[in-house]
């Protein structure tokens, strides 16, 4: 199977906007999730075939590079791309390019595609037909781990609330990024933009779970560590790294 990027160009809403009039990160998410599917879809392996086969697709790492965010009305493009695969994952890249046709935002992505009753990855050779990779990387990463906190300089606590559940009944990776963003002091979230984030996905969290995410600083880069909390089965689910900048 012959495959190329696929490209589609959007529109910013006002309501996909921060109070700077930037794009929301969990949109912007969001618009790659649904850039993946299309493609997939197209692949010959989305939904229906998941739905066919038991299987699901699982993102287990993204690495976003940021030099701005679009802003209201601004009309953009984004292309995606399978850009990498080995026995158990498959990576998958984005760039976001401005109104002006500069690139602004580069990302990777990693997924497995796990057996839903297992709940175990699958070799995707088993699975999947025979496709080409287009071998080209908006962003060069073998997504490294993401080291262990040293302190806690900031602390911030959300239960996970019927939104925050995708198809697979689980916590959607969107909402992590958002609460790695949300995890830092007010006043510095106001003056500050990401211009660089990691994730690494660890467990999945479910439907009325409470969440605690723990965030030490190191200059303008946070660690961060996403876990559930006040029950038996407390659980690291995410490690991100964000990296700020000035407004």
């Amino acid at each position: 199977m012959e495959i190329t990027k696929l490209s589609r160009d959007y529109t910013i809403r006002s309501y996909e906007c921060d109070r700077n009039n930037q794009l929301r990160m969990i949109t912007l998410m969001n618009i790659f999730q649904d850039m993946a599917y299309a493609q997939v879809t197209q692949m010959g392996f989305g939904l229906r075939f998941c739905l066919k086969n038991k299987v699901t697709w699982v993102g287990t790492n993204y690495a976003i590079e940021i030099d701005r965010l679009p802003k209201m009305d601004e009309n953009i493009r984004i292309d995606t791309w399978p850009s990498g695969e080995k026995k158990l994952s498959m990576t998958r890249d984005f760039e976001v390019f401005g109104s002006d046709g500069k690139s602004i935002i580069r990302a990777s992505s990693q997924w497995v595609m796990v057996d839903f009753i297992k709940r175990r990855p699958i070799p995707l050779k088993e699975r999947l037909p025979e496709y080409n990779l287009v071998e080209n990387r908006a962003l060069k990463t073998d997504f490294p781990k993401i080291r262990d906190l040293e302190r806690i300089d900031y602390q911030a606590k959300f239960r996970v609330r019927y939104d925050d559940i995708d198809l697979n009944r689980h916590v959607n990776n969107g909402v992590y990024v958002l609460w790695a963003c949300e995890a830092v002091d007010s006043g510095f979230r106001i003056k500050h933009t990401p211009c660089y984030i990691e994730i690494a996905y660890k467990k999945e969290g479910y439907l009325g779970e409470k969440i605690m995410v723990n965030t030490e600083y190191d200059g303008l880069t946070a660690f961060l560590s996403v876990n559930t909390y006040d029950g038996n089965n407390n659980r690291e689910l995410a490690r991100a790294k964000v990296i700020w900048r000035e407004r």
